[in-house]
């Protein structure tokens, strides 16, 4: 049975689901104080909304994963007037109505999904030809928050994590950029990206260069470094008994493949990287009927959280997932899909069995 360091996986990530209250503002519980945070309205269409301690829990510094618009640029309108995070407390974050409609963090009575994920430390960051403008990182956790001005030549940026990231997503927060993912399993010399339902492409963004220990690499591309431009970037490297990437192939099967993790997944976020016109699917163990009668939500779209029966993607296992469809969405036979997974493993360095899954 695999060991972990991390005794209780809620301790630096966990989604919690809540109900509006349309209120001008709403505290909701955490079990720790969030420094990267992505909410979705679950009953409508309605924009994602991304913030992080890095920028400041501001709505003016909001980010959707299913647009490519600038930090509080709605295609020309301001974000902030849909709502979202104003403040972080130790255990808490605090909702906000804003003033127009679909209100995206706290309309009376909609029911939301919020994921949640732990940094912490804010000093002693060094090395690389950038140097990040602010960051925030936790090395027990294998997260990063890393943001920086764009130089227009080709350099590294420090990561702060100790290991080799095997995920990054970044964005331009200055312009109208989609947002780049390197995956480690893609290579150096591709992307993918969270807006939209591309599949793999080739790019110049990682300067044909993988990330090490310390630095990750970025070319000249405006999506990672057009000069005097602002960006953001979340990197995450795998943690044993708590978070996992990679791929696998499907088969187009029901019986489809199982992947294996290491500990029992709480989050999965996938894409096929091979068939086209697929969107990065978001399945969690908060929403009721994760498994058989899922419900997922899609990073990509502002749509409404949708359940279809030919579309249940996957069983949440112990130690990792298993696709039960044949649908090309999870298991086009011969495709590949990416993943990251979080969640917690049995047992930790504390030999207490975990229990709160």
């Amino acid at each position: 049975m695999a060991y972990t360091t991390i005794n209780k996986s809620t301790d630096y990530f966990n989604t919690v689901t809540y109900t509006g209250d349309g209120n001008a503002t709403q505290a909701i519980t955490n079990t720790f104080q969030t420094d990267f945070s992505w909410i979705k309205d679950r009953g409508v269409t309605a924009a994602h909304t991304l913030q992080d301690a890095v920028r400041g829990f501001d709505v003016t510094k909001k980010l959707s994963s299913n647009s490519d618009d600038a930090e509080n640029n709605a295609s020309g309108a301001t974000w902030e007037n849909y709502g979202g995070v104003t403040a972080v407390g130790a255990t808490s974050f605090t909702t906000s109505l804003g003033s127009n409609t679909p209100y995206q963090t706290n309309a009376n009575g909609s029911n939301y999904i919020s994921w949640n994920w732990k940094m912490g430390t804010t000093t002693g960051l060094s090395g690389g030809t950038i140097t990040p403008s602010s960051y925030s990182i936790n090395t027990t956790a294998g997260q990063s928050i890393i943001a920086w001005t764009g130089t227009g030549v080709a350099g590294t940026v420090p990561h702060g994590l100790g290991a080799i990231p095997e995920l990054i997503i970044v964005k331009n927060l200055s312009s109208t950029q989609d947002w780049p993912v390197y995956l480690k399993t893609l290579g150096n010399g591709n992307k993918m990206e969270l807006n939209t339902n591309n599949t793999t492409s080739a790019s110049s963004n990682w300067n044909s260069t993988s990330p090490t220990s310390s630095l990750f690499s970025i070319g000249t591309a405006g999506q990672v470094n057009t000069n005097a431009e602002n960006y953001v970037a979340y990197c995450f490297t795998p943690i044993d008994g708590y978070s996992r990437m990679g791929s696998y192939v499907g088969n187009g099967s029901t019986d489809g493949p199982f992947i294996y993790t290491g500990f029992r997944p709480t989050f999965v976020l996938l894409k096929s990287s091979t068939v086209a016109s697929k969107e990065w699917f978001m399945q969690d163990n908060k929403r009721l009927g994760y498994n058989t009668n899922s419900t997922w939500v899609t990073a990509s779209l502002n749509n409404a959280e949708a359940t279809n029966s030919s579309q249940v993607g996957m069983d949440m296992c112990t130690n990792g997932f298993k696709i039960t469809v044949s649908d090309s969405n999870y298991n086009t036979n011969a495709e590949t899909y990416q993943w990251m997974a979080f969640g917690q493993t049995r047992v930790g360095t504390n030999s207490v069995m975990a229990n709160g899954f």
